[in-house]
Protein backbone atom coordinates (compact mmCIF):
# COMPACT_ATOMS: atom_id res chain seq x y z
CA UNK A 1 0.00 0.00 0.00
CA UNK A 2 1.45 3.39 -0.96
CA UNK A 3 2.25 6.03 1.63
CA UNK A 4 -0.93 6.76 3.57
CA UNK A 5 -1.92 9.24 6.21
CA UNK A 6 -1.64 7.94 9.75
CA UNK A 7 -5.43 7.96 10.08
CA UNK A 8 -5.98 6.05 6.82
CA UNK A 9 -3.46 3.41 7.89
CA UNK A 10 -5.17 3.04 11.29
CA UNK A 11 -8.60 2.61 9.70
CA UNK A 12 -7.22 0.08 7.21
CA UNK A 13 -5.55 -1.92 10.00
CA UNK A 14 -8.73 -1.86 12.12
CA UNK A 15 -10.90 -3.07 9.22
CA UNK A 16 -8.46 -5.87 8.38
CA UNK A 17 -8.25 -6.95 12.04
CA UNK A 18 -12.05 -7.20 12.23
CA UNK A 19 -12.47 -8.93 8.87
CA UNK A 20 -14.39 -5.98 7.46
CA UNK A 21 -11.97 -4.80 4.78
CA UNK A 22 -13.18 -5.07 1.21
CA UNK A 23 -11.68 -8.19 -0.39
CA UNK A 24 -9.22 -6.80 -2.94
CA UNK A 25 -6.66 -8.64 -5.00
CA UNK A 26 -3.22 -7.12 -5.49
CA UNK A 27 -3.08 -5.12 -8.73
CA UNK A 28 -1.43 -6.97 -11.61
CA UNK A 29 0.02 -3.62 -12.68
CA UNK A 30 -0.47 -0.02 -11.64
CA UNK A 31 -3.18 1.76 -13.58
CA UNK A 32 -4.13 5.42 -13.58
CA UNK A 33 -7.77 6.38 -13.13
CA UNK A 34 -8.23 7.55 -16.73
CA UNK A 35 -7.15 4.14 -18.05
CA UNK A 36 -9.36 2.42 -15.49
CA UNK A 37 -12.35 4.56 -16.57
CA UNK A 38 -11.68 3.82 -20.24
CA UNK A 39 -11.60 0.06 -19.62
CA UNK A 40 -14.75 0.14 -17.47
CA UNK A 41 -16.56 2.20 -20.14
CA UNK A 42 -15.60 -0.40 -22.75
CA UNK A 43 -16.95 -3.24 -20.63
CA UNK A 44 -20.10 -1.25 -19.84
CA UNK A 45 -20.60 -0.72 -23.58
CA UNK A 46 -20.46 -4.50 -24.06
CA UNK A 47 -22.98 -5.08 -21.26
CA UNK A 48 -25.38 -2.51 -22.70
CA UNK A 49 -25.04 -4.05 -26.17
CA UNK A 50 -25.80 -7.50 -24.72
CA UNK A 51 -28.97 -5.97 -23.28
CA UNK A 52 -29.85 -4.73 -26.80
CA UNK A 53 -29.72 -1.09 -25.73
CA UNK A 54 -29.28 1.36 -28.60
CA UNK A 55 -26.03 3.17 -27.85
CA UNK A 56 -26.56 5.37 -30.91
CA UNK A 57 -29.47 7.02 -29.09
CA UNK A 58 -28.43 10.35 -27.61
CA UNK A 59 -29.86 9.42 -24.19
CA UNK A 60 -27.57 6.35 -23.94
CA UNK A 61 -24.55 7.35 -26.01
CA UNK A 62 -22.42 8.64 -23.10
CA UNK A 63 -23.82 6.28 -20.44
CA UNK A 64 -20.82 3.89 -20.40
CA UNK A 65 -18.49 6.85 -19.77
CA UNK A 66 -20.80 8.33 -17.11
CA UNK A 67 -20.96 4.98 -15.30
CA UNK A 68 -17.18 4.54 -15.45
CA UNK A 69 -16.61 8.05 -14.07
CA UNK A 70 -19.18 7.46 -11.32
CA UNK A 71 -17.56 4.15 -10.32
CA UNK A 72 -13.97 5.43 -10.23
CA UNK A 73 -14.43 9.02 -9.02
CA UNK A 74 -17.41 8.59 -6.70
CA UNK A 75 -18.90 5.26 -5.66
CA UNK A 76 -15.67 3.26 -5.32
CA UNK A 77 -13.22 6.10 -4.70
CA UNK A 78 -12.90 5.01 -1.08
CA UNK A 79 -11.23 1.78 -2.18
CA UNK A 80 -8.13 3.92 -2.68
CA UNK A 81 -6.93 4.93 0.77
CA UNK A 82 -5.11 7.87 -0.83
CA UNK A 83 -8.61 9.43 -0.99
CA UNK A 84 -9.12 9.07 2.76
CA UNK A 85 -10.33 12.40 4.21
CA UNK A 86 -7.85 14.53 6.11
CA UNK A 87 -8.68 14.33 9.81
CA UNK A 88 -7.52 17.32 11.82
CA UNK A 89 -7.26 16.82 15.55
CA UNK A 90 -7.64 19.88 17.76
CA UNK A 91 -6.17 20.06 21.24
CA UNK A 92 -8.91 19.59 23.84
CA UNK A 93 -8.14 22.90 25.61
CA UNK A 94 -11.63 23.09 27.09
CA UNK A 95 -11.14 19.65 28.66
CA UNK A 96 -14.39 18.33 27.19
CA UNK A 97 -15.01 14.95 28.82
CA UNK A 98 -18.61 14.33 27.79
CA UNK A 99 -19.71 12.25 24.84
CA UNK A 100 -19.70 14.12 21.52
CA UNK A 101 -22.43 12.80 19.22
CA UNK A 102 -23.30 13.49 15.59
CA UNK A 103 -26.58 11.95 14.42
CA UNK A 104 -28.33 11.37 11.11
CA UNK A 105 -25.23 11.36 8.92
CA UNK A 106 -26.41 10.29 5.47
CA UNK A 107 -24.52 7.31 4.05
CA UNK A 108 -24.52 5.77 0.61
CA UNK A 109 -22.87 2.43 0.01
CA UNK A 110 -22.94 -0.35 -2.56
CA UNK A 111 -23.99 -3.95 -2.04
CA UNK A 112 -20.95 -6.06 -2.92
CA UNK A 113 -23.20 -8.88 -4.17
CA UNK A 114 -25.50 -6.93 -6.51
CA UNK A 115 -23.76 -3.56 -7.05
CA UNK A 116 -26.90 -1.67 -6.07
CA UNK A 117 -27.03 1.42 -3.89
CA UNK A 118 -27.75 1.17 -0.18
CA UNK A 119 -28.74 4.34 1.67
CA UNK A 120 -28.63 4.72 5.41
CA UNK A 121 -28.01 6.94 8.40
CA UNK A 122 -25.17 6.80 10.92
CA UNK A 123 -24.62 8.07 14.41
CA UNK A 124 -21.06 8.63 15.63
CA UNK A 125 -20.18 9.23 19.26
CA UNK A 126 -16.91 9.45 21.14
CA UNK A 127 -15.53 10.76 24.41
CA UNK A 128 -12.60 13.14 23.78
CA UNK A 129 -9.33 12.76 25.62
CA UNK A 130 -6.37 14.93 24.59
CA UNK A 131 -7.86 15.94 21.22
CA UNK A 132 -11.22 16.57 19.58
CA UNK A 133 -12.26 16.03 15.98
CA UNK A 134 -14.23 18.66 14.10
CA UNK A 135 -17.85 17.62 13.54
CA UNK A 136 -17.53 18.08 9.77
CA UNK A 137 -14.58 15.65 9.82
CA UNK A 138 -16.77 12.97 11.44
CA UNK A 139 -19.28 13.45 8.64
CA UNK A 140 -16.53 13.24 5.99
CA UNK A 141 -15.17 10.09 7.60
CA UNK A 142 -18.61 8.47 7.60
CA UNK A 143 -19.12 9.43 3.97
CA UNK A 144 -15.85 7.81 2.91
CA UNK A 145 -16.10 4.54 4.81
CA UNK A 146 -19.04 2.88 3.01
CA UNK A 147 -17.04 2.76 -0.21
CA UNK A 148 -14.11 1.23 1.67
CA UNK A 149 -15.62 -1.54 3.75
CA UNK A 150 -17.62 -4.41 2.54
CA UNK A 151 -21.35 -4.65 3.09
CA UNK A 152 -22.80 -7.65 4.83
CA UNK A 153 -26.34 -8.92 4.90
CA UNK A 154 -27.80 -8.65 8.39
Amino acid sequence: MPSLSKEAALVHEALVARGLETPLRPPVHEMDNETRKSLIAGHMTEIMQLLNLDLADDSLMETPHRIAKMYVDEIFSGLDYANFPKITLIENKMKVDEMVTVRDITLTSTCEHHFVTIDGKATVAYIPKDSVIGLSKLTALCSSLPSVRRCRNV
